[in-house]
């Protein structure tokens, strides 16, 4: 049995609410369960264990980290209408002696982007010269390089690189196909480094016979399944100089095309996006980097 599905199922009483919600339709109840669950994960990496450790504030965080990773203003609306059921529901049970989602709405305005990386830190987790303790340091060191060279040289969500097949990635032309939000499909560059890991991950994969069962799937994790967010995530924890999250090398990536002088629109093409106005958002943080090494370095500032 998976001892954190258990140990969620027990803690959280997720499925019990699931089970609760017998006059919704079976994609109403999907929808909710998926909501909850992203909300434990996060809730559970900021080191809570139950609904009795969460606060109204702790919700608002919660609502405020969603629209920092593009969710839809609507998405973000649905989160916080489950979020309202789940602590309702909660409570009359007994399990929470106060709502803390009474009233909770969901934010307004563009939200806050995730803090950009420096060069410096891009480089410590792309050449990170630390040894792995593990036993499979070969492989899982080419897997890890390949994933960040991605990941920050292309720009991808994290959803998206893993969902890469091997029939995606096109090593001798540099490129790759993602599907994107809305099932839609864009082809982006991949750097030289990024396809050089990805040939040395794919030569190591073949070598030891991982993840047979996963068909085209590219990336795969230590059992040989395919590869998800949590798996990104302690990639990153591991070779991030500075406590950070996956997304942020998107966000870097953007920031640094721009500060390199990008043109906006080639900009949104790379990261998908489908309106130019979300990719002006990074022209801020930019234009915020520019006066910060303006002041730094001029002498007259």
């Amino acid at each position: 049995m998976d001892m954190t599905r258990y140990r969620r199922v027990v803690t959280w009483y997720v499925e019990e609410f699931a089970d609760s919600l017998l006059s919704s339709a079976t994609n109403t109840v999907d929808a909710y369960r998926r909501d909850i669950d992203g909300f434990v994960e996060w809730a559970e990496r900021s080191g809570l264990r139950g609904p009795g450790d969460v606060r109204r504030l702790t919700l608002r965080r919660h609502l405020a980290y969603l629209s920092t990773r593009e969710y839809a203003r609507r998405s973000i609306a649905r989160k916080a209408s489950s979020l309202r059921r789940y602590f309702g529901w909660l409570t009359v049970r007994g399990v929470v002696p106060v709502d803390p989602s009474r009233g909770l709405s969901a934010p307004t305005g563009e939200g806050r982007l995730p803090r950009v990386l420096d060069h410096s830190e891009v480089e410590h987790l792309l050449e990170d010269p630390r040894p792995s303790r593990d036993d499979t340091a070969s492989w899982v060191r080419s897997r890890d390089d390949a994933v960040l060279e991605i990941l920050y040289g292309s720009g991808l969500r994290v959803s998206e690189l893993c969902s890469l097949t091997t029939a995606s990635v096109d090593l001798a032309r540099g490129a790759a196909r993602v599907m994107g939000k809305g099932a839609k499909e864009r082809r982006v560059p991949l750097s030289e480094p990024a396809a050089d890991a990805v040939e040395r991950w794919i030569r190591d994969r073949t070598a030891l016979g991982l993840g047979p069962d996963t068909g085209e799937v590219l990336f795969v994790n230590r059992r040989g399944r395919p590869l998800t967010p949590r798996d990104v995530r302690r990639i990153v924890d591991r070779r991030a100089a500075n406590p950070t999250h996956p997304h942020a090398l998107r966000h870097s990536f953007a920031t640094h095309l721009l500060d390199g002088g990008a043109d906006l629109r080639v900009v949104q093409e790379l990261l998908g996006h489908a309106s130019v106005s979300t990719t002006q958002r990074y022209t801020h943080v930019s234009r915020e980097r520019l006066r910060t090494v303006y002041e730094q370095t001029h002498p007259r500032a």
